[in-house]
């Protein structure tokens, strides 16, 4: 283990909460966390938010890249330069409190939606998510809600992954992430630097039947191919 400054270890086992604390002391025994040691280990199926969780403590984290067992690149987390440790406790437990008075804000203005997936679910299982990763444009303006967006668990995991994955989470360029996909669905020229665009579609009811019909005739590998075809044949 690294010898770091004697306040800065204070700092970090004065982190009580479950989640920063479970990744400090992985940290501060084996030097590093992964990606996959958060979620095959302590089960976090959002490891960027599990480091989120450490930093908005104050606590400085780098991300780096290594491979795994398979050869794959995935990220890793170590503790940055000790000099950068803030005293932010007071305002996580603020913002914690804007996060809920955001939610509403949120919900009231464009209903319990997934800006993604752009499904209506329950509003408890809604998350409230910075456009523009937290880690590039860094904290934003609290009373422009815009600034947000609501998003399914799932969806959140997918950009989560999807950003971090992206060359800009190094060059960290705002307006990259303005014009992207997972940061403005509903006006974007580009989805993690790919020109594509996307329609997320989503069977509930008695749509289920459609779709089981669609496999049937086609096969999953071949639907969105059909689909596509079917779009093409309808604006001819």
């Amino acid at each position: 283990m690294k010898n770091f400054p004697k306040k800065f270890i204070e700092k970090l086992n004065s982190v009580t909460n479950k989640r920063p604390a479970t990744v400090i002391q992985h940290i501060l025994k084996h030097g590093h966390i992964t990606t996959e040691e958060l979620e095959n280990i302590y089960g976090y199926k959002h490891p960027p938010r599990a480091v989120r969780d450490v930093k908005e403590q104050g606590i400085p984290i780098e991300t780096y890249y290594i491979k795994n067992s398979e050869g794959k690149r995935m990220a890793a987390y170590r503790f940055g330069n000790p000099d950068e440790t803030e005293n932010k406790l007071s305002k996580v437990a603020g913002r914690t409190i804007l996060s809920k008075a955001l939610k509403r804000a949120l919900i009231d203005k464009y209903g319990a939606r997934c800006f993604i997936y752009w499904e209506t679910m329950d509003e408890e299982l809604l998350q409230v998510d910075h456009r523009i990763p937290y880690e590039i444009g860094g904290e934003q303006k609290t009373d422009n809600i815009d600034c947000y967006m609501l998003l399914s668990p799932s969806a959140n995991r997918a950009k989560s992954w999807t950003c971090e994955h992206c060359a800009n989470w190094k060059e960290k360029d705002d307006m990259f992430c303005v014009n992207c996909f997972w940061a403005h669905p509903e006006n974007y020229t580009h989805i993690a630097g790919s020109i594509q665009r996307q329609i997320i579609i989503t069977f509930t009811g008695n749509e289920i039947e459609d779709y089981n019909k669609l496999i049937a005739l086609v096969g999953k590998e071949d639907a969105q191919d059909t689909i596509k075809q079917l779009i093409n044949d309808y604006l001819k």
